[in-house]
């Protein structure tokens, strides 16, 4: 596929909304065919305007292949991991693995903010996605739960679940439970899927793949390969060798319906 063939926008969000939004993005695809693209878990959610409707893209637990037509013009906001459910209002297991109409979760609501959507450019189009996530969360009873935001400490001081659960005050049953409702995954599930995005991101930045084990705090480099099999479908060596072929865009980059 030639690089032209996607034209990738990534935004930041605005300032005030950067702790639950990690990106803004736009995409217009440019081939003459139908082609699959390959979306890796990336403990992320995103709200997806495309072919004139709103569309929520859940957790996904291993590989999605999206079926790209020709033409299609995309815009999208990406959550933080464990920071859509204060804005969509349901808990984030309820759409792992699955792609819904965002009319399921908001009614009428959705409906209105695709017609807006529709009539605007890209370029508008994430803004009024970036103005209405601001505008729910303004109006959320309360502020995110805050293993969200401790999240990172799973995965930087390679901690196991007993250990998490201690730091954070709480029993390993709770931790499950609310981590269930923030992430869509239970705590083991969440730190093998951010350390395989961390994985994912060494190794397209050109990092020898066994050194991309040890950083990413894998047992080793057959450990590495294990894991990116089960979570991405082919090897790490595959992976990659795809994306500079093709120019494919990072983990979670097109999360739309098939």
């Amino acid at each position: 596929m030639p690089a032209e063939a996607l034209l990738y926008r990534e935004v930041p969000p605005p300032v005030d909304l950067a702790t639950h939004i990690a990106c803004l993005w736009t995409q217009t695809v440019r081939t003459d065919e139908p082609y699959l693209h390959r979306v890796l878990p990336d403990g992320c959610i995103d709200i997806i305007w495309y072919a004139g409707s709103l569309h929520v893209a859940g957790p996904d637990t291993g590989p999605f292949l999206a079926r790209l037509l020709p033409g299609l013009r995309i815009a999208a906001v990406r959550f933080r991991p464990g920071m859509a459910p204060g804005v969509l209002g349901i808990p984030a297991d309820v759409l792992r693995d699955d792609r819904v109409a965002l009319a399921e979760i908001w009614g009428s609501d959705a409906d209105r903010l695709s017609d807006q959507i529709a009539a605007s450019d890209q370029r508008t189009a994430i803004r009024i996605l970036a103005r209405e996530v601001g505008r729910r969360l303004r109006a959320a009873s309360g502020p995110p739960d805050p293993i969200a935001t401790a999240v990172g400490e799973l995965v930087r001081r390679r901690l196991d679940v007993r250990q998490f659960a201690e730091h954070i005050g709480l029993s390993e049953r709770q931790l499950r439970r609310r981590s269930l409702a923030a992430f869509g995954y239970g705590p083991k599930t969440l730190q093998r899927i951010l350390r395989f995005r961390r994985a994912v991101a060494l190794a397209r930045r050109g990092v020898p793949f066994a050194d991309v084990a040890v950083h990413a705090g894998y047992a080793d480099q057959p450990h590495l390969a294990r894991e990116v099999k089960e979570l991405a479908g082919v090897s790490l060596g595959e992976l990659v060798g795809a994306d500079r072929a093709s120019n494919a865009l990072p983990s979670g980059h097109l999360r739309q319906a098939a």
